[in-house]
């Protein structure tokens, strides 16, 4: 079987990781062989910049934070995601290059074509096959992080940056056939139904 890659995307709260665990299960039973990662991230080099990024105590100018954020991606592509691809293997990512156009792009404000060239050079080419967009309005999101955890620097923004960042994901999913965009307000069981469809459909393709 040709690899495939598919990644997850959403606002902070969205719950898109929540689902991780059964698209595993899903590949497992039909013995589709898979690597899970997740950005930023994904590798040693990648984990030590996830920890910057997501530290409160951070603070970067918008370029340093977005070619931070392709460094840790620069590494996952050659380790970890072209090489399973290469193999015929699966990559599930729990974010990729989307959420730097909605983070970076929607809620910094980085200029769209100044993260286009980094996309470029960094992965030549190499985009998603299917990207399900976890989407929820911005109060649902905020009760979901609300308790029992300190909130990391992107989540502590005010509801206007999620506001961009839900807005810039939804042009993107809008101009995009890659992207499947999921009312993440509904039970759990209705979500998986929908994700197993779409992974059903690109387990066809061969």
């Amino acid at each position: 079987m040709t690899g495939r890659f598919i990644t997850l995307e959403g606002i902070d709260g969205a719950g898109k990781s929540t689902h991780l665990g059964f698209i595993r299960d899903w590949l497992a039973s039909r013995d589709i062989a898979a690597e899970f990662t997740r950005e930023p991230g994904g590798t040693p080099l990648g984990e030590r910049i996830r920890e910057l990024m997501l530290s409160v105590d951070t603070k970067a100018s918008l370029e340093a934070e977005t070619l931070l954020m392709f460094a840790s991606r620069q590494e996952l592509v050659s380790s970890l995601i072209r090489p399973a691809l290469d193999a015929g293997r699966w990559v599930v990512s729990d974010r990729f290059t989307d959420s730097t156009f909605a983070f970076q792009g929607g809620g910094r404000g980085v200029p769209e074509a100044r993260i286009a060239e980094l996309e470029r050079w960094v992965q030549q080419g190499l985009q998603p096959d299917l990207t399900l967009l976890f989407d929820v309005p911005l109060d649902v999101a905020k009760q979901r992080m609300a308790g029992n955890r300190q909130l990391d620097r992107f989540e502590q923004e005010k509801a206007d940056f999620h506001q961009r960042v839900r807005d810039a994901y939804l042009r993107r999913a809008a101009a995009d056939p890659r992207f499947v965009v999921l009312d993440a307000t509904r039970s759990i069981a209705q979500l998986q139904l929908d994700i197993a469809a779409h992974l059903a459909q690109l387990a066809e393709r061969g």
